[in-house]
């Protein structure tokens, strides 16, 4: 008899865990997507919600040790969200997955409680080590589209990963990481919110900013020697200004105003690469 009641308090206990944490991952929703409008409308049409509850279940029927059907629950929610979340994933409460599509969980994840994951995102190994292969993310981590983190590592609570970012390496807390490979940056103590991932440092423009800056310094320096050679050697700062592109070419009053501001702008942001 007392085996009986214990078993039953080994199933129900968990089950109205379940419950709770469903409530939590609910709730977010209104409080990270500002198109939410209504629970029934969250309730029907967010497919993040649809599997995040399936892998809830599942992972229920898995701490059972029950073979094969957590698996199927897996897949079915896999083919009717975009979702994919193995079973044996530990995901915390209050987990959001935005739009969700492609995103891969694999099966020994660690995802702390009030993450927000966008659409593209996989949490997985890098190879076929045993044992734990996927990554920890702690609290309140915010992972951008399409990022990938991959391997045993660790993503310290409140950091962001920006979207389409490689991690392969332990981050710590609070830090933001950008690139491919993934690379902390930093953002002098400046506090965004954590919607706004797309928000991030882009060290490639900086540096191409940089190398433009200088450019027009040199450039200066080459007209102030014009009239006055330099060890024998006459620099003519016109042909300088023909080699760079035309559209990076100052306007003729000398000045660092730039003839199509667009395209400098665009080039200054990479789309110059």
């Amino acid at each position: 008899m007392k085996t009986a009641v214990t078993s039953k308090k080994r199933v129900l206990k968990p089950l109205k865990n379940i419950i709770k944490t469903l409530r939590a991952d609910f709730s977010i929703i209104f409080e990270r997507d500002p198109a939410a409008r209504n629970w029934l409308e969250v309730l029907l049409c967010y497919p993040g919600l649809h599997a995040i509850s399936l892998y809830r279940f599942a992972h229920w029927l898995n701490m059972l040790k029950l073979p094969v059907i957590p698996r199927m629950i897996s897949q079915m929610a896999r083919f009717f969200t975009g979702i994919e979340i193995h079973p044996g994933a530990r995901i915390g409460k209050g987990a959001f997955i935005d739009h969700g599509m492609g995103v891969v969980i694999g099966e020994t994840a660690i995802i702390g409680e009030y993450v927000l994951i966008y659409q593209g995102v996989t949490l997985g190994g890098t190879g076929k080590e045993s044992g734990k292969r996927h990554p920890t993310l702690g609290d309140n981590v915010v992972i951008g589209a399409g990022a990938k983190v991959l391997g045993n590592i660790e993503i310290g609570s409140n950091s962001r990963i920006g979207a389409g970012s490689v991690v392969l390496k332990c981050v710590p807390p609070d830090c933001t990481v950008v690139g491919i490979p993934g690379r902390i940056v930093h953002r002098h103590g400046v506090k965004v919110s954590a919607l706004d991932h797309c928000q991030v440092p882009d060290p490639e423009g900086d540096v191409i900013r940089s190398l433009i800056g200088r450019v027009e310094q040199l450039e200066r320096n080459a007209e102030a020697h014009t009239l006055h050679p330099v060890n024998g050697y006459m620099i003519d700062a016109a042909l300088l200004k023909k080699v760079r592109p035309r559209h990076l070419t100052p306007v003729a009053d000398h000045t660092d105003h730039f003839e199509h501001a667009e395209e400098y702008e665009g080039f200054s942001e990479g789309a110059g690469i």
